[in-house]
C-alpha cells in the first residue's frame, strides 16, 4: 500500500503495510533509534506471502514520524508503548499479533501486559526482560561494552552529510553482528534509512533520553500472550540467557535458537526455519 501517516496518540506516526489487511495481522516494532527500514521489505513480503497483514512503522523521532528537538524527547517510554495499542486502532483492529525487537521487544512485552485482550499472540526477538527483578541475567559483552564507551566519545557527522551518516551508521550494525556481517546488505538499508529521515539527528539521541514514565506492575509470568521468543546465539548486547529467561519465565513461550545469529531481526540465512515458525505462531 505505500507509505501512510497516520494520527496516532496524539502524534503522527509514518507506517507501511504488506499483504491483505483481511489476513491476520502482524504488528512490527522496532528497536532503539529504529525506523522501520530495519524491518527489510524482502522480510515483511514472506510474511505476506503466508497469509498475513504485516504493518512496520518508523517510531517516534525515526524516519518519517513526529520529531523532537535532540536531546529533547517529548515523550516517555510508556507513551511509545501506549503506540501500540494505537496503531491497532487506527487500523480498526481489535487485537494483533506484536513482534518486537530489542526496545520493541520490551515495548510489546509491556502491552502484552497492560492489554492482554489486544494481544493475540507475542514475538521477542534478541530481547530482554521488561521488568524489574529478573535474576541472572547474562551481562553485556565486553566488546560491546567498549564500542558504547567509544560511541560515547565520537561525533556524529553533518546532518547533511548524508555518505559520512551511512558509513557510521554500516559500521556501528557491524559491532552488533560478530558473525557473518553483510554489509552490502546492511549498507541498502541504511542508505534508505538516511534517505527517508529529513534529520538523524534526534534517533540519535532521544529514544536513549527519554523517561520510563508511569511504573508497569507486572512481570513476566503475567503475560498471557502465547509466546515465541526467537534469539541468536552470538547476540553481543543480549546474549543468549535473556530469550531463554524469557521463553522460561513467559507462562505459554517458546524459544527458536538462531545459530551464529546476532542482535538484529532475522537475516536471510534464517528465513528457511525462522519464518514458517513465525507463520506457524501467529496462524488462526
Amino acid at each position: 500500500m505505500g507509505e501512510l501517516t497516520l494520527a496516532v496518540n496524539g502524534i503522527e506516526l509514518c507506517v507501511e503495510t504488506f499483504g491483505s489487511p483481511g489476513d491476520p495481522p502482524i504488528l512490527l516494532v522496532g528497536g532503539m533509534s529504529a525506523s522501520m527500514d530495519y524491518w527489510e521489505d524482502d522480510f515483511c513480503q514472506a510474511l505476506a506471502a503466508g497469509r498475513r497483514f504485516v504493518i512496520r512503522y518508523d517510531h517516534r523521532d525515526t524516519g518519517r514520524s513526529t520529531t523532537w528537538p535532540p536531546g529533547a524527547p517529548g515523550y516517555t517510554g510508556r507513551d511509545m508503548i501506549e503506540d501500540i495499542p494505537a496503531l491497532l486502532d487506527a487500523f480498526g483492529l481489535d487485537k494483533g499479533h506484536i513482534f518486537g525487537i530489542s526496545m520493541g521487544g520490551a515495548l510489546a512485552q509491556c502491552a502484552a501486559a497492560l492489554y492482554p485482550d489486544r494481544v493475540e499472540t507475542l514475538i521477542l526477538n534478541e530481547t530482554s526482560p521488561a521488568f524489574d527483578g529478573v535474576p541472572d541475567l547474562p551481562p553485556i559483552g565486553e566488546e560491546m561494552a567498549d564500542f558504547f564507551a567509544k560511541a560515547a566519545e565520537s561525533t556524529v557527522p553533518d546532518p547533511d552529510d548524508h555518505e559520512a551518516l551511512v558509513s557510521m551508521l554500516v559500521e556501528d550494525q557491524r559491532a552488533f553482528v560478530p558473525e557473518g556481517y553483510d554489509e552490502a546488505r546492511m549498507r541498502a538499508v541504511v542508505e534508505r534509512v538516511v534517505r527517508r529521515t529529513p534529520d538523524m539527528r534526534p534517533s540519535f539521541t532521544n529514544h536513549q533520553m527519554m523517561s520510563d514514565g508511569e511504573p508497569i506492575e507486572a512481570t513476566l509470568a503475567d503475560i498471557a500472550a502465547p509466546t515465541l521468543v526467537i534469539h541468536g546465539t552470538r547476540d553481543p548486547l543480549f546474549p543468549i540467557g535473556h530469550g531463554e529467561i524469557l521463553a522460561r519465565d513467559i507462562p505459554d513461550a517458546t524459544l527458536l535458537v538462531l545459530d551464529g545469529v546476532g542482535h538484529e531481526p532475522p537475516p536471510p540465512s534464517t528465513w528457511e526455519v525462522a519464518i514458517p515458525a513465525i507463520l506457524e505462531h501467529t496462524a488462526p
